[in-house]
């Protein structure tokens, strides 16, 4: 059986809670600072629930925690994040990342922490918290392109270059945040991001009345 199928509603939720209390510890701890008897403990789970719920032991585990994770951190930026497409959108969605980061008890990332620690130790699951953080850039890009094709930013911008210099300003700015115990880096890293991608701006166009009035003058 998977750890996610065949399970009662009952079943669900005691493994969602399971993975959201793991999720905390592992987020003040990290994964190597983190044992089964520590989840099992904080959970108030037995051995036995604790390998029904997650056949593959610590692995599953982890691997739950970067999905849950994952959503947590995508949704706090809706719904800003699913379009991106006016410069008012891109404003909201800055102000969703600072409110949100700004908020947790935990400073920094724990995508980005769980991909640093996990790439040497657990490849495998390293490789499924990078595809998260694909899928989250991959938002970005799409915003990018949507403004472009909307006339907003200039014809030989490049969306993808343009997202990766966003999103490496961002997780910069939340590494920042972690060593600094402030929220303050992630705010210029992502005042200076928005300023970059202005600087795409594509020329604003006159308006009729403003081409008549220029012929009249």
């Amino acid at each position: 059986m998977s750890s996610t199928t065949k399970l009662t509603p009952k079943g669900a939720a005691t493994r969602a809670r399971i993975v959201e209390a793991a999720a905390d510890h592992i987020l003040a701890h990290g994964v190597g600072g983190t044992s089964l008897d520590d989840i099992r403990a904080g959970t108030a789970t037995s051995k036995s629930q604790l390998f029904h719920y997650f056949p593959g032991g610590k692995t599953d585990l982890v691997a739950a925690i970067a999905s849950f994770q994952s959503e947590r951190v995508l949704e706090a930026q809706r719904p800003f994040l699913d379009t991106l497409d006016t410069w008012e959108a891109w404003e909201g969605w800055r102000k969703a990342v600072v409110a949100h980061y700004g908020s947790q008890a935990h400073w920094g990332c724990p995508i980005g922490a769980l991909a640093s620690e996990l790439i040497a130790s657990d490849p495998a699951v390293s490789d499924e918290v990078a595809a998260y953080m694909d899928r989250w850039r991959g938002y970005l890009q799409a915003g990018v392109t949507r403004m472009q094709a909307a006339g907003l930013l200039r014809a030989d911008a490049v969306p993808e270059t343009l997202a990766l210099s966003i999103f490496a300003a961002l997780h910069g700015g939340l590494l920042l945040t972690q060593t600094m115990q402030s929220i303050e880096p992630l705010e210029a890293a992502l005042e200076g991001a928005m300023a970059a991608l202005h600087a795409w701006q594509a020329p604003t166009r006159p308006s009729l009345s403003e081409v008549g009035s220029e012929s009249l003058a």
